[in-house]
């Protein structure tokens, strides 16, 4: 598998920590990843998310190819608009968490951060007819802003207007005389905007925004996407997880007729056993992922995922239990330590209570 760099890697500190994500090395952290999460929770910081692949999928038979392998309803989607979904294999399990962007041709799909490759595989696959799929890596990349205060510098940078469109709005803009895609949209719960930008004028565009916004690395991110329970592809997605037991099931259309993995979808939602996810915060050490999870003798489920978060002051984790204990305010044991089940949001966006004006 290739591994790709992100295009702003050159105007990126040599002592800056990097790390390979799926098939992508990014910036982990800049200088310190608890002022960088700060900067996302109480002011604005500014996000690479080169190591996610753009793919444009165009051509007459675009629109019944993404509504076939997007478990969202795409029908009416249109170029002014985006939305998350879930692309799942023909056995329910999940391919990728991604973005979709409407487009005069189809459609830009957004990977995750390190997904690029198996999504691009997976979509090449399973198109048939006038299709075209399209990696725009070398040509595009992304560039996110997130925080309380992130409409100001998106005023400040762009354009007033911007900053107050409605969520998941997309629009062609300009910034410093370049043309962007850009749209009201962000996985951390603050106000969140991202730009699409050409790849050759990425760093000028980047050191615009670095001026007005803190750079905000990959662990400080995710940290906050945890934190608000969105999805982290690659910690939550692996290992043939179905929809159900994943809690990802929000980010698929069950009422919509057909998509790849429908049938499996149905089956796990009609299955009465099986593990749910649920969050929980423990005063112990950080889990690795699949340390057991018991009550008193029994196990009853394993971690997925835990970090030391910022915001809660304690270790915030994910872990899949038995569908019967599955519940918040119980308390279990994680590597001898007690832990109490939680639910989401387990920290509470400071934009929620701030208006843009």
């Amino acid at each position: 598998m290739s591994t790709f760099i992100t295009p702003l890697s050159t105007v990126h500190p040599d002592d800056a920590v990097t790390e390979l994500v799926g098939d992508s090395v990014v910036v982990s952290e800049y200088e310190d990843s608890h002022a960088e999460y700060s900067s996302l929770r109480d002011r604005a910081g500014l996000v690479d998310l080169g190591g996610a692949a753009l793919i444009l999928v165009a051509g007459r038979d675009a629109p019944a190819f993404l509504q076939d392998v997007l478990a969202r309803d795409v029908e009416f989607l249109t170029p002014e608009r985006t939305l998350t979904s879930l692309v799942l294999d023909d056995d329910g399990h999940i391919v990728d968490v991604v973005v979709v962007w409407g487009h005069d041709d189809g459609a830009i799909v957004e990977s995750s951060v390190g997904g690029g490759t198996r999504l691009l595989a997976h979509l090449r696959a399973r198109a048939t007819g006038e299709v075209e799929i399209t990696d725009l890596r070398g040509e595009r990349t992304v560039i996110a802003i997130e925080g309380p205060y992130s409409w100001g510098v998106i005023g400040r940078l762009i354009d007033n207007e911007l900053a107050a469109l409605p969520l998941d709005s997309v629009v062609e803009a300009i910034w410093s005389d370049v043309d962007v895609l850009f749209a009201r949209s962000g996985f951390t719960g603050e106000y969140g905007y991202k730009m699409i930008v050409p790849v050759d004028r990425a760093a000028e565009l980047w050191a615009l925004a670095a001026a007005e916004a803190t750079p905000v690395g990959n662990d400080a991110y995710e940290l906050a996407m945890l934190e608000v329970r969105q999805p982290v592809a690659r910690h939550e997605t692996g290992g043939g997880v179905g929809v159900i037991e994943s809690g990802t099931s929000w980010l698929v259309d069950i009422t919509k007729e057909s998509f790849v993995g429908r049938g499996a979808v149905d089956a796990e939602f009609g299955a009465q056993g099986g593990r749910r996810t649920v969050g929980f915060i423990t005063d112990g050490d950080v889990p690795a992922a699949g340390t057991p999870v018991t009550a008193g003798t029994e196990t009853v489920g394993e971690v997925v995922h835990a970090v030391e978060s910022y915001g809660t002051g304690r270790v915030l984790g994910l872990a899949r239990l038995d569908r019967d204990l599955a519940a918040a305010g119980l308390v279990l044991d994680v590597a001898d330590a007690p832990a109490e089940t939680v639910t989401s949001p387990y920290v509470t966006p400071k934009s929620w209570s701030i208006p843009i004006v």
